[in-house]
């Protein structure tokens, strides 16, 4: 079986600003420019990115959010929680794991402009995850979510706010 430490060191998982571990697998060759994106784009972005990331029961990936759609997809360990607040404000709980019969999925997309969190709730576990975006991720389209401005815009939900922010 394999350990945390071992997939960490296998993958040269990095730690990641969100919070758990990450390392980018593939950023395709060519690009868009920022006239054939929709909404606010500044510069071009790749066709495509992908990573795998890495989430431990002793942390948590904060609340964030990014323009595009982000594919999760699950690839071992324990049921990763994924918390959503859509653009609209509604919240949603989804588990991406390997036991459909528990109402997991084995993939699942994020809308662009979703606020989302996850977190592992087994406990002395992991979770590990691929995330594919497309137009391609840079960090100029990853936006932190600020606690007090996320409660003052979504007070319904202050309490999973609260627990997943830092």
């Amino acid at each position: 079986m394999n350990s945390i430490e071992n997939i960490l060191r296998e993958l040269e998982l990095l730690p990641h600003p969100e919070g758990g571990f990450y390392k980018e697998t593939y950023r395709s060759d060519n690009s868009i420019e920022p006239y054939a994106l929709p909404g606010s784009y500044k510069s071009s972005r790749n066709f495509c990115t992908a990573i795998y990331f890495l989430l431990t029961s002793d942390n948590f990936s904060a609340f964030h959010k990014i323009k595009q759609d982000e594919i999760w997809h699950f690839y071992g360990g324990s049921a990763i929680s994924l918390h959503i607040i859509t653009k609209e404000g509604a919240y949603e709980k989804h588990l991406i794991g390997a036991d459909i019969s528990k109402g997991e999925v084995p993939q699942f997309v994020v809308k662009g402009g979703d606020w989302f969190a996850s977190e592992i709730e087994a406990r002395d576990s992991f979770g590990l995850a691929g995330c594919t975006v497309s137009p391609g991720f840079d960090f100029e389209d990853f936006e932190m979510a600020d606690r007090q401005d996320l409660i003052e815009r979504y007070p319904d939900h202050a309490r999973i706010i609260t627990k997943l922010t830092r």
